[in-house]
């Protein structure tokens, strides 16, 4: 039994990883949310909810001790496309919203899991195979504010002994949620699109890779690397997870060879193209392998035919 508050539950990770932990668990799975963005459906019927903004610390506190929570996932920021237009609400959110759930960890000794990306890196990071342990100096806001809770975190473990861990997550791609504002948002777009018929205006240039991952291997490393012992963690925050690779031109081709007549052209953002050249092209994820028997299921193959199944179920096509 888990008693888990789950901030942001209603996002892109929210709404599902909160969906999982109700399955998984048999204690109290917490959906926080903020005001105008309340759960519904069958996230707001399948257990308890309450508002829970990330940047007040009374409401985090409240929803604890209410609901006697020994966990704490923070999924609370802004993606990045909209953090670099929005720079001081992403700090806002992404770093004293997460020093308030810290605090909070502290005083009633919850364990704490806040997510960092890809993003973390930057553009002198190595490209291919970035080591678990590099140089990480982002020129986005959305990096650096991952990169400060990655070190706000590891302090917070070893100053305080909280528990708090993490991944770095790739891009997710997931049929249930629309895309938010992430410059890998183009590998969920592409699908839609494709399933309805039309024709793809991709923002990212041909050529351009990025590591993606299929959300359902995503939901599986958030409450894997929970559950992993302690004594075998060397890192802590964040692990590199990896899954798959790839630019736009064979997520593209993977597709035409189930929806042959699919279309795209090029229509490049200059925002989301340059911050996806700043990052990595593919992480080595040996390090969460080895400590946590961290292992995707997903491959593009597989992640592909599933989306337009599922998406051809959903959009009714």
């Amino acid at each position: 039994m888990k008693n888990v508050l789950v901030i942001g539950s209603t996002g892109q990770i929210g709404s599902e990883l909160t969906m999982k932990l109700r399955h998984e668990y048999t204690g109290d799975i917490v959906a926080g949310y903020i005001r105008g963005a309340e759960p519904h459906g069958e996230l707001a019927e399948s257990g308890p909810a309450m508002e829970v903004d990330i940047t007040n610390a009374t409401q985090i506190a409240e929803a604890v001790e209410h609901y006697h929570v020994d966990t704490i996932y923070n999924l609370a920021a802004l993606l990045s496309a909209v953090a670099e237009n929005k720079p001081q609400l992403a700090w806002h959110i992404g770093i004293d919203g997460l020093i308030n759930v810290l605090e909070v960890a502290r005083e009633k000794h919850c364990a704490v899991f806040t997510p960092s990306s890809i993003g973390s890196f930057g553009p002198n990071a190595p490209k291919d195979g970035t080591p678990q342990d590099t140089i990480q100096q982002p020129r986005t806001m959305y990096g650096v504010t991952k990169v400060t809770g990655e070190l706000l975190s590891n302090y917070y473990a070893l100053k305080f002994g909280v528990d708090t861990r993490s991944v770095r997550f790739p891009g997710l791609i997931s049929y249930v949620t629309s895309p938010g504002g992430g410059t890998t948002d183009y590998a969920v777009d592409i699908y839609y699109s494709a399933v309805k018929g039309e024709v793809f205006k991709c923002p990212i240039a041909a050529g351009t890779f990025m590591d993606m991952m299929y959300m359902p291997d995503a939901l599986r490393a958030a409450i894997e690397i929970m559950e992993a012992d302690p004594d075998k963690l060397h890192h802590r925050n964040s692990f590199n997870i990896a899954s798959m690779s790839f630019d736009p031109e064979i997520i593209a081709g993977k597709i035409r060879e189930h929806i042959p007549d699919f279309e795209m052209v090029y229509d490049v953002d200059p925002l989301r193209q340059s911050i996806a050249e700043s990052w990595p092209n593919r992480l080595d994820d040996t390090c969460a392998r080895m400590e946590w028997g961290w292992k995707p299921e997903y491959d593009l193959e597989t992640m592909t035919i599933d989306m337009l199944d599922k998406l051809a179920r959903r959009l009714g096509k």
